[in-house]
């Protein structure tokens, strides 16, 4: 079947962006379709799903090669979307605490790219999680990552993180999950099945190309017309009434915000980017901003069919700046939970789970960081996004600071749109929002700032120095310049 186009009602009409303010990264491996029979028409609805290839560390280690490069399957299809190793999503790379990470990364692309650990606590420096690395066409560069002994078991995510050509990269299927096992076995979840769900959407016409983004799309945030779980179009689950599986859910989006439901059932939320939560919360839906990810308990009622819906959110507007209406994703079924067979008992879920303490100690310094938008100085239509006035420049310092210091910082969003903020290496926890969104009381690595309001977080600079970024992660509007620098010194 043809996939419904996801509604979006047109915020703003663009004449272009202007290439100083957004970089659309849209030559060299952007196969775009001639468009001339439609949209690409799904061969693979309601398949089972298929988990990726796992590779996992044995004895400490765990080498892997990973080769960017375009001509992977998606919805049931020969495409031109962008894949690692030939496959969209990429391998699960599964390590543990102690572990070291190498990757052998080898760009087949025709443009450069990089390798980001979203989440993952490791050093920023050298050939670690530094995203001001290039790998060039045709080139290999290695990387290494020392995960820390104590470092939280959870769901994390690799993708490409090159400025400027980070959402066309990972618009076009680049992304995998990346999970750190407990030391030995998990006792905490009784479990049957544990499932990655990676959610990622595009936009591809009949012959598999990848259909060109829009200038005003670009100034949105893009959402694909085709939303795909590990790269298929709505996938059954299959599942035992009784039998207790987790999901760990990804939300690898560019700008998609994500409010998941399960028809007929509770989402028991028990880990919010890779940190367990104090103990399990029962709740109708689960809100992830692009970056995000929840671990959630699904324990099926009966038999029968029920759909996994991301339900429409509301991204603010830009009526106030432009005459335009509202932005929404959504709503769409991204996959349905099929229960047949004999009921089973399952074992009880702790009442509490092993959480991470947010950071204690006193407070050493307070910042006030600002995401901006608005038309840009060169006017005609174009479009600016920056963070406390200044778009992105990887050779300035924005943000110096002591090494062992814990800060809090006040993120501000006085625009029409809700950014999600991200910041590299450091986790947080969220102190407060404005739209009184109940914080986790855990450490993460994204959090939703809504339009025309604010968040306090609370971030302990321990551990690593070096220098890193934070940013918007709608992508379109890193890759136009939110983005800053953080500069963690001895």
């Amino acid at each position: 079947m043809t996939p419904a186009p996801i509604s979006r009602r047109r915020a703003i009409v663009l004449g272009g962006l202007g290439a100083a303010a957004v970089a659309t990264g849209a030559t060299g491996w952007i196969a775009t379709g001639s468009g001339a029979g439609g949209r690409l028409r799904p061969a693979d609805t309601g398949a089972e799903l298929r988990q990726p290839q796992v590779l996992d560390s044995a004895g400490g280690q765990l080498q892997v090669e990973l080769t960017a490069a375009a001509g992977v399957r998606l919805a049931g299809r020969d495409t031109q979307g962008l894949g690692f190793n030939g496959t969209a999503p990429g391998p699960t790379l599964r390590v543990r605490p102690g572990d070291q990470l190498a990757v052998r990364l080898t760009n087949r692309l025709d443009e450069p790219t990089n390798l980001h650990t979203h989440g993952l606590r490791v050093s920023p420096q050298a050939n670690s999680d530094n995203p001001f690395l290039r790998v060039d066409p045709g080139t290999s560069f290695d990387y290494l990552y020392r995960i820390p002994p104590d470092h939280p078991a959870g769901t994390y995510w690799y993708h490409p993180h090159h400025h400027g050509m980070v959402a066309d990269q990972i618009f076009g299927g680049l992304a995998g999950a990346l999970l750190v096992a407990p030391p030995g076995p998990d006792p905490d979840l009784p479990v049957v099945e544990d499932r990655v769900l990676l959610v990622n959407d595009t936009t591809l016409a009949d012959d598999g190309g990848l259909v060109e983004v829009s200038a005003m799309d670009r100034a949105m945030g893009r959402q694909g017309e085709l939303v795909l779980v590990n790269g298929q179009h709505q996938p059954v689950i299959p599942a035992v009434p009784g039998a207790t599986q987790r999901w760990r859910v990804v939300n690898g989006c560019v700008s998609r915000i994500l409010s998941i439901r399960l028809d007929g059932h509770q989402l028991v939320r028990v880990a919010q980017d890779g940190t367990f939560l104090p103990a399990p919360v029962d709740a109708d839906r689960v809100m992830l901003a692009p970056g995000n990810r929840a671990d959630v308990i699904v324990r099926p009622t009966g038999t029968g069919r029920y759909p996994l819906i991301a339900d429409a959110v509301d991204r603010g507007g830009m009526g106030a700046m432009m005459g335009g209406d509202a932005v929404s994703s959504g709503p769409v079924t991204l996959a349905t939970m099929v229960t047949a067979g004999a009921p089973v008992t399952a074992p009880p879920l702790p009442t509490a789970l092993p959480a991470e303490a947010p950071a204690a100690g006193p407070v050493t310094g307070r910042r006030q960081i600002t995401f901006q938008m608005g038309m840009g100085a060169g006017g005609a239509g174009g479009m600016a996004f920056t963070i406390d006035g200044r778009a992105f420049d990887p050779e300035r310092d924005d943000q110096t600071i002591t090494l062992g210091s814990t800060e809090e910082w006040t993120i501000n969003n006085p625009g029409p749109l809700a950014h999600p903020f991200h910041l590299h290496v450091w986790p947080f926890t969220v102190l407060e929002s404005s739209d009184a969104t109940p914080p986790t009381g855990v450490p993460q690595d994204v959090v939703l700032v809504p339009a025309r309001g604010r968040v306090r977080l609370r971030i302990p600079f321990t551990t690593y120095s070096g220098r890193s970024v934070y940013h918007c992660h709608i992508l379109d509007h890193e890759d136009a310049g939110m983005m800053a620098t953080v500069n963690v010194r001895p």
